[in-house]
């Protein structure tokens, strides 16, 4: 059988997404701010808020029980300075925080003491998306 961790993460990322269009709500400043101090302008694509809700499944599905922190330090990036060098930047929690709470609402996530984890739901998503990949 294949699973989430055999395909392409980023043919992964693209099916999950497709799946996520109608399942997920879409808050009404996404395309409007930064992910993160450390970019320089907002998202440029229209299905922005649904790839980083599949790519956080998919982060979810690797690494078991995720916080907002850890997300945070996975979609940070360097923070341009002008002349004085660059730094390392995590990236902003509202869009992280508001697509987990997203997933958690659709049934795609269960909500633990510390973190999320993902539902026998979110699993089999990943899971069917990856059967369509291959």
């Amino acid at each position: 059988m294949v699973t989430a961790l055999d395909v392409e993460p980023g043919k992964l990322i693209i099916k999950t997404a497709q799946k996520l269009k109608g399942k997920v709500p879409k808050p009404a400043f996404v395309g409007l701010v930064k992910t993160g101090p450390h970019a320089s302008r907002p998202p440029h694509s229209e299905d922005f808020w649904f790839f980083r809700c599949a790519s956080i499944l998919r982060q979810i599905y690797v690494n078991g029980s995720v916080g907002t922190n850890k997300l945070r330090m996975h979609y940070g990036g360097r923070k341009r300075r002008g002349v004085r060098p660059e730094h390392f930047c995590p990236s902003g929690g509202s869009t992280i925080r508001k697509a987990l709470q997203g997933l958690e609402k659709a049934g795609f996530l269960v909500k633990q003491k510390v973190g999320r984890i993902l539902s026998p739901k979110g699993r089999a998503l990943l899971d069917q998306a990856a059967k369509e990949c291959v």
